[in-house]
This record gives structure tokens, C-alpha cells and sequence, in this order.
């Protein structure tokens, strides 16, 4: 681990979490009417009500950060660069996926985004792993989620021909 100062620390800190919550900011923009939409549609038993999911994104973003900052601590780690790169490509990715489905009803494409988001998240705890263990441990409710999701997108673009 870099030895840094604990201001540097703190500030390293606020700023990954300000990245993963700018990221679901982002999301939300998409999302604004995202509890009206998801209330429209043909919905299986076992799927969650929409007031679950900013609570369970915002925990979510919350590890997605700590983990990120985790593994930006250890400067000397050689897989840190590639891991933090990999992270950000899955970051964008995910808020990707709400302009997909909740903006522009695009099932197929938001199912495609949410499969590769899915990679994305494995690649990197497979390179978080090398570097931190538990910032990988961090991210297993998300790629849990995740997969919970890509599952729900997938039910719903069939179940919702009209509409996505």
C-alpha cells in the first residue's frame, strides 16, 4: 500500500464514491420515470417492486466504491492500472443500461448491455482479486445483483413485446 497521507486517503476516498454515485446519477437521469414505466409492465411473481431498486443501487455504488478504493491504495500493485481501467469500462456500461431499457425501451439492446456488464463485473473481481481480496469480496453483491438483473431483463423483454 502507498503510503499517503490520511487526507489523501480520505479525499481518494470521496472521490471513487463520487465517481460510482455520478455513475448511478447518471443512471437516474434515464430513470425518471422508471417506477411509472416498470409499473406498466407484464411483471413475473418474483420480481422485486420498483422502490427496491435505489435502495439496493445505492448500496451497491457504496462497495462499488470502498472496492475501488481498495485497490487504487495499493499503488505498487502491478495489476492495479488494468483493474481500475476495467472497472471504468464496466462503470459506464452500467449506467448505460438504463438509457437502454427505462429511456428507450430497447429489451434486446439493454439484455446485450446488462450480459456484458455481467463479464465486465467478473473480469474485474478476477483483477481485484490479484491486487486486494476483499475489494473483490466487495463486489460479489453486485455481480449477484447483477445477474439477478440480467435474468429480470431477459423475462421481461419477453414478457413485454409491445413495450421494450
Amino acid at each position: 500500500m502507498t503510503h499517503c497521507s490520511t487526507r489523501s486517503q480520505v479525499l481518494g476516498l470521496l472521490g471513487w464514491l463520487a465517481l460510482v454515485m455520478a455513475t448511478g446519477g447518471l443512471g437516474a437521469l434515464a430513470s425518471v420515470d422508471a417506477a411509472s414505466f416498470y409499473g406498466q409492465l407484464n411483471l413475473p411473481a418474483w420480481a422485486p417492486p420498483a422502490g427496491v431498486f435505489g435502495p439496493v443501487w445505492t448500496v451497491l455504488y457504496l462497495l462499488m466504491g470502498v472496492a475501488a478504493w481498495l485497490v487504487w491504495r495499493e499503488a505498487d500493485a502491478p495489476a492495479r492500472k488494468p483493474a481500475l481501467a476495467v472497472f471504468g469500462v464496466q462503470l459506464a456500461v452500467n449506467a448505460l443500461w438504463s438509457w437502454l431499457f427505462f429511456a428507450w425501451h430497447l429489451g434486446a439492446w439493454a439484455l446485450a448491455d446488462v450480459l456484458l456488464l455481467l463479464a465486465l463485473i467478473g473480469v474485474t473481481i478476477a483483477l481485484f482479486a490479484r491486487v486486494r481480496r476483499l475489494a473483490a469480496w466487495l463486489l460479489a453483491p453486485y455481480l449477484a445483483w447483477v445477474a439477478f438483473a440480467s435474468v429480470l431483463n431477459w423475462t421481461l423483454w419477453q414478457a413485454n413485446p409491445g413495450l421494450l
